[in-house]
């Protein structure tokens, strides 16, 4: 009886499921190194924020629908954010474009010349950026230290979580991003 109950749950699983968790065991698999922080979950909703980019312009997370977004929450004076934000822009000159997009969340105050200035003496030049000035985004999505970095499906939602720094351009982030987009589509 067990059996036929177990069939019966993995083939309902099996006919609702998401492509991108078609195969979790093998995005777990892939975790090696700094990357084994990065906690997979259901897909849970992200809320669309009121962010501003680096001219003050209103920007929403609606903007990144159908893409797997890399949301890395980072703060200027943050000095692991610094030592992983080479790594993210890497990711998104890798792979970045229709399918799969970087975007770097400033959390609390951090002033535009700061922000140039941080990204300019560590050569970082492909990432989207924006501003959460007053950390309502951050707080919604219980974001409690920095960095902090969250995976989004192409449908907006959290798919994993990342607590503290990693090496993104690791050979085990790029196989993950890989896998995804590959599941994805």
């Amino acid at each position: 009886m067990s059996f036929l109950r177990a069939a019966v749950l993995y083939t309902a699983l099996a006919l609702g499921a998401n492509p991108v968790w078609a195969d979790m065991a093998t995005l777990e698999a892939l975790r090696d190194g700094s990357m084994k922080k990065l906690v997979f979950s259901e897909p849970q909703p992200v809320p669309d924020a009121a962010l501003i980019d680096l001219q003050d312009e209103p920007r929403t997370m609606a903007e990144f629908a159908g893409k797997f977004v890399v949301l890395n929450f980072w703060a200027t004076w943050c000095a692991p954010c610094r030592v992983e934000m080479p790594g993210l822009d890497a990711l998104d000159a890798e792979f970045g474009g229709d399918r799969f997009e970087v975007v770097a969340v400033a959390t609390g105050r951090n002033p535009v010349p700061a922000i140039r200035k941080f990204f300019d003496e560590i050569g970082v030049s492909h990432l989207t950026v924006l501003r959460d000035p007053k950390q309502g985004f951050a707080r919604e999505l219980g974001i409690l230290g920095l960095p902090m970095t969250l995976i989004l499906d192409p449908e907006g939602r959290e798919i994993a979580r990342l607590r503290g720094d990693a090496e993104w351009d690791s050979d085990s982030a790029k196989a993950i991003i890989t896998a995804l987009l590959e599941q994805g589509s």
